[in-house]
């Protein structure tokens, strides 16, 4: 290919040999990446002609399209990579490869000294991703010509070792033409399947045409750097599938641009379906990170939040400070700022569609509510976004019907200072519990809710617009009294009752207490504020923990006929009355999920009804 006339040869300095060391045995992590590295460049190489084609007339060989040709030869164990960019003359050859680093090598390396392991943020600030070649070959010449007239072709030969060779060359075209001499071991790369693979890995958005052997390898757009106005609902659809090789439809598309804080070009997709539902295993990270088009990492790590790893799609922005291999970013000050713009971005979009489209939030939110959860759980600086997108029934409605906490506020009564709820099985195990009775009796509305992950989430939402949210088990709720039916036991008596009770119960709760609040239940079991209730308990069995000790409030209904019988048997058969006490006991112990043991509960009632039929 080359017509050499005269050959300069130069040697390395001790610095660049070193450097040389570091690029091709430590900063790349895998080996194909120099493939990525050599089309970033080209591709690079042609923007810069694309603008010079605008401003400049005399330009040599005008009429060559800008374009990347890729060819493989087994035979002769190589891999050229030729671009018509913008190419370099002498000066500029010896300025860009002879030198590695224009901040010069000395600083570098002594930076990479000073930083120890922390060298990251150093590596960005030099431009030696061509020299990634060299972790797969023997040998790369570079045949390249200028873009500029009266310039003469160069080739320049390293071995990556001892120095490099530049000689004049006639032949060459305009733009770079990179021949990579294979090493024994790494044959793998000059084979035409490999780096098909590589180019729809990493360089399927290039900008410019690819063609491995002629063929045309990048035919997918970059959808998410063109105008939405532009774009067909079928071409986001082609476009989701290929990307997440997904077979459904999206359920949700966002596309956007940000120039400030970051300059960003997001195209995200919502799946329609949640694959963890049917069981295949938690999902993993599905946005990919590019920056102007190169692929950086499919999967990076903290990018958004893992509740997010259901998202699909495209993040590319052209502020990240890369490292040298493009293989991760430096400043994880700036992921976290991504993280947090791309996110509440997000939960902006689900605000709306929620407001705009309610049926199809509800189909979505029937199927990824627990990624939503999950975020309200484990990520509090988005906590108040995702309470409001939160969907459950409550006491106020039918079921099947769902609210949400800003419209349980514009119902709530003008002094109250508190969100109720509860967390149980089901609905109707809510409802046939004793501690739903209180609260509709003076006309609150409590939250229903059933999943098993509620407890957690709740636990870890302390309020929403002001309002605390208060478990309405719990013992320290102080309700305004009611005019309820039934005559209530004299104080004589009940004093009385509550002292025997508290002696046959003093191991099971904490204290007894004369209760306002219940309406058709003789008694109930109260929470204390700090302790896990039957849900948390539920959990915590199924996962092998230790439960806690907790000793609850049990408070009686004093205009019950159940109290007032008891207080009769209390006089005439102790004996008896105490078997009814430890049986309402374990009822609401059971009913607040506390009940650790029933077998004794079956053996007493077995007993009681003895009494009962004799």
């Amino acid at each position: 290919m080359s017509t050499a006339t005269e050959e300069h040869t130069h040697t390395f300095q001790a610095e660049v040999r070193q450097l040389l060391d570091i690029v091709i045995h430590s900063l790349y992590t895998d080996k194909e990446i120099f493939v990525r590295e050599l089309v970033s460049n080209a591709s690079d190489a042609l923007e810069k002609m694309r603008l010079k084609q605008l401003t400049e007339k005399d330009v040599f060989q005008p009429d060559r399209e800008l374009g990347i040709e890729i060819t493989t030869n087994e035979e002769a164990k190589t891999l050229t990579i030729s671009d018509s960019g913008i190419g370099m003359n002498n000066e500029e050859l010896v300025e860009n490869l002879g030198t590695i680093a224009h901040s010069g090598t000395k600083a570098f390396l002594e930076k990479m000294k000073e930083q120890g392991d922390s060298n990251a943020d150093v590596i960005g600030q030099f431009g030696v991703g061509f020299y990634s070649a060299f972790m797969a070959a023997d040998n790369v010449d570079v045949h390249t010509h200028s873009w500029e007239n009266g310039t003469e072709g160069q080739t320049w030969t390293s071995d990556g070792a001892s120095g490099y060779s530049i000689t004049d060359n006639a032949e060459a075209q305009r733009g770079c033409s990179i021949v990579v001499h294979l090493k024994e071991d790494m044959e793998e790369f000059c084979q035409d399947a490999r780096i098909k693979a590589i180019l729809e890995k990493y360089s399927n958005f290039v900008s410019f045409p690819i063609t491995l052997n002629g063929e045309h390898i990048n035919k997918v757009e970059a959808l998410w750097l063109k105008s939405k106005k532009d774009i067909s609902e079928d071409e986001y659809k082609e476009f989701y599938k290929f990307t997440s090789h997904a077979f459904d439809d999206p359920r949700y598309t966002m596309h956007f641009s940000a120039d400030a804080p970051l300059s960003i070009n997001a195209l995200l997709f919502t799946p329609t379906e949640n694959t963890e539902q049917f069981g295949m295993g938690q999902m993993e990270p599905g946005v990919s990170l590019y920056c102007r088009k190169v692929l950086i990492d499919a999967k990076p790590d903290k990018l958004l939040p893992e509740w997010l790893r259901f998202l699909r799609g495209v993040i590319d922005s052209e502020d990240l400070p890369l490292n040298i291999s493009r293989e991760s970013m430096q400043d994880s000050a700036l992921v976290q700022k991504l993280n947090g713009l791309i996110t509440k971005r997000y939960l902006k979009f689900l605000e709306k569609e929620a407001k705009n489209n309610t049926e199809s939030y509800e189909e979505f939110y029937k199927k990824f509510s627990r990624f939503l959860k999950e975020g309200i759980a484990t990520s509090y600086e988005h906590q108040a976004q995702l309470a409001g997108l939160l969907r459950f029934e409550t006491s106020l409605n039918e079921p099947g019907e769902i609210t949400n906490f800003a419209q349980y506020i514009d119902r709530a009564k003008e002094e109250q200072e508190s969100i109720y709820y509860l967390t149980g099985m089901s609905r109707e195990a809510i409802e046939s519990g004793p501690y739903l009775e209180a609260f509709k009796a003076r006309g609150l509305e409590v939250c229903f809710f059933t999943e098993p992950v509620d407890q957690y989430v709740m636990e870890a939402l302390p309020e929403f617009k002001g309002k605390k949210l208060v478990s309405a088990d719990r013992g320290e709720i102080d309700l305004e009294d009611v005019v309820t039916e039934g005559e209530e036991l004299d104080s004589k008596k009940r004093k009385k009752l509550i002292e025997f009770i508290e002696n046959e119960l003093s191991e099971k709760f904490e204290k007894v207490e004369s209760s306002g609040r219940l309406i058709d239940s003789p008694v109930a079991a109260l929470t204390p504020k700090d302790a896990p209730n039957a849900q948390m308990r539920s959990m915590m069995q199924a996962m092998g923990q230790d439960m806690p000790s907790t000793k609850a409030t049990l408070e009686i209904n004093p205009r019950h006929a159940v109290i007032h019988g008891l207080s009769n048997l209390m006089e005439s058969d102790k004996e008896t009355a105490g078997l009814v006490v430890q049986q309402l006991a374990d009822n609401a112990l059971l009913s607040a999920g506390l009940l650790d043991n029933p077998h004794k509960m079956t053996a007493r009632m077995n007993v009681l009804i003895e009494k009962l039929v004799k």
